[in-house]
Parts: structure tokens; sequence; C-alpha cells
């Protein structure tokens, strides 16, 4: 008198079951009302019969009243059907015990092969997606970085959530382009987007992954510029100044420049001598705010978030019409 409700998960490889999963498949009649389960052929090759059949949720309910029933849930659930047949169950005179077994489930990170695949959807069957490349999302990958930038600040986790999955959007289909390609063409993939950020992960935590010991986070930081060095070495890259993205904010660029170069030990007369007039006292500027301990471009955005705070006070203020005042004001 047991109904057996075996799920799995679309983001494991269908032949890979629990052992548990696997006895309770011989325990009993295996039914299922998905016609192209992805565990049907794996389950014939081990002499498994799964039998397809309309779902009737009060004809499953009786029947594993008088032995062991296990029904196959489809990849998505079969939620609203299987909230019918526990309600058909409690309706018997002896309801039958029902039992979730759990024949794979998602590990941490599993989603994001949802992501990808929806990503594959869109570019095969949307037009607007199929004529994308990696220069016309260039605009959407910015303003979609400013977007989580903007929720940060604001303090909004709920936006956070939703502007991260935005971003994130944008690294898989640039991904998604790349992978059209040769790889002789510079094509890769999302997996080996995720691989070398591993690999580098591994490589810049020593203290992580190798038992190298450290006292703080300083000396972290230390190892960390010490690594990179090796590696724009290794690269041929002969300035520390390599991989500094010269298109960002000028603040956050004068900033990242002035960083480099000091963790390189150039003398700090090379920051006074540049450019002329403002120009000039806006990079010293930066160096001032960066020599307290202090982001330049953040600094900045949050005095022009003050700025556009004033300045709608100031337009609410307009909009409130003075005691006295107005049409009929005097009548």
């Amino acid at each position: 008198m047991t109904l057996v409700v075996l799920t799995t998960s679309p983001r494991v490889a269908p032949g890979l079951l629990s052992g548990r999963a696997w006895s309770v498949l011989g325990a009993g009649r295996v039914l299922t009302g998905t016609a192209d389960h992805p565990l049907l052929p794996y389950l014939s090759d081990e002499g498994i019969a799964a039998e397809v059949v309309p779902p009737d949720p009060a004809g499953v309910a009786r029947e594993s009243v008088t032995g062991t029933l296990v029904w196959l849930a489809a990849p998505d659930g079969d939620e609203d059907f299987l909230r019918a047949v526990g309600q058909a169950a409690v309706a018997l005179p002896e309801p039958p015990v029902i039992e979730v077994v759990p024949g794979s489930y998602d590990l941490p990170g599993a989603r994001l092969l949802d992501v990808a695949g929806v990503m594959d959807r869109l570019r095969r069957d949307c037009p607007w997606d199929r004529r994308q490349t990696h220069e016309s999302l260039k605009p959407y990958l910015m303003e979609e970085a400013y977007e989580v930038l903007a929720t940060i600040e604001d303090g909004d986790r709920a936006a956070l959530r939703e502007e991260l999955g935005d971003l994130l959007f944008q690294v898989v289909f640039h991904a998604r382009l790349a992978q059209e390609r040769d790889a002789a063409d510079g094509g890769f993939d999302l997996d080996d987007v995720a691989a070398g950020l591993v690999e580098k992960l591994v490589r810049r935590h020593p203290h992580v992954f190798a038992g190298t010991v450290v006292s703080d986070a300083d000396e972290v930081n230390e190892n960390w510029e010490a690594i990179k060095a090796a590696e724009r070495a290794a690269k041929g890259r002969g300035s520390v100044l390599d991989g500094v993205p010269m298109g960002q904010p000028a603040l956050a660029l004068a900033a990242g420049l002035q960083r480099r170069a000091e963790r390189a030990g150039a003398p700090e007369s090379l920051g006074r001598a540049v450019g002329q007039g403002v120009g000039r006292e806006l990079f010293d500027l930066v160096r001032r705010a960066r020599a307290a301990g202090l982001d330049p471009e953040a600094e900045l955005r949050a005095a022009a978030r003050d700025y556009r705070d004033r300045v709608h006070a100031w337009e609410r203020s307009r909009e409130t019409p003075e005691p006295g005042s107005g049409p009929h004001a005097g009548r």
C-alpha cells in the first residue's frame, strides 16, 4: 500500500540515479505520464518495464492501495498531477503511504544549465537575438553593469538579484556567439569561460588551494600582484599597465592607472606632470582621494546622487502651492 513518486532533475544526465531510486524501480509497477521521459531508454536497458499511461490521479491512488506503485514524475515534477493524486488518496477508506524518492537532484549552480539552454533557443528562434554580434551587444553590457552598480548603491537587494541576472545573460550571450566560431577563429564556449575562470582563481589563491601560508589580507594582495606579474611576463606583456581597460570612466581609469603604477614603484612625479589645466587638477584630485583611502569614482557618484536628490526635492517644492496661493485664492 505504497505510492512511490520518483523525481529526477533535468539538469542531471538521465542515467545517473541514486541507489535508492534503482531499488524502488524494481519494487513494483512503474508508471509515467510522460511518453518522452529521458529516463525511459535507461530503464529499458536495465530490463525495467515502465508503462506510459494517461494521467489519472484517482486511478493511481486506487491502484497504490493494493501494492507498491512507482510513479516516474516528469522532469518538471508533475506538481499539479501529484497534488491531485494526494487529494484522491486521502479520500480513500485506507489511503496509501506516499513516499517521494529523489532519483537525482540539482547541485549548486545547476540552474546555469537552464540559462545556457534558453540562450541556445533564443539564438536559434528569436530574430533579434539571431542578428546580434559582440559589437552590437557592447552598449547592453555597459548598461547592465551600471544597473548592477546602481542597485548596490541603493541597497536594493531584490533589484540586485535581477540585475545580476541581466548581467549574467550578457556573459552567456557573448560566450554563445563565440561558440559559433571555429577554434582557429578564436571560438570558445561557456564551459571554456568557466574553466578559465576556475583555473585563474585557483592559480591566484595558493593560500586556499596550494597550502601557501599568509598572515593577513595585505599579504594576499601582495601574492596576487606577484602572480599577475608572472602571468604578464609569461604572456609577453611588458608593462604593469597592460590589462587596464582604457574604455572605463575617466575617474576609475585614472585611479586604476595610478594604482598599477604605484605598485610597480613608479615615481609620484610622473603623475604630477601629466596633462594641463582642469585635467591635471582632476588627475591630482584622484591621487589625493586614493591617498585618503577613498574611491574617487564612488565619491563623485555619491556626490552626483546627492545632487540628484536635492534637485528632485527642489522640483517637488515648486509643485506644492504656497498657502493662500492658487487660482481660487482670495475668493
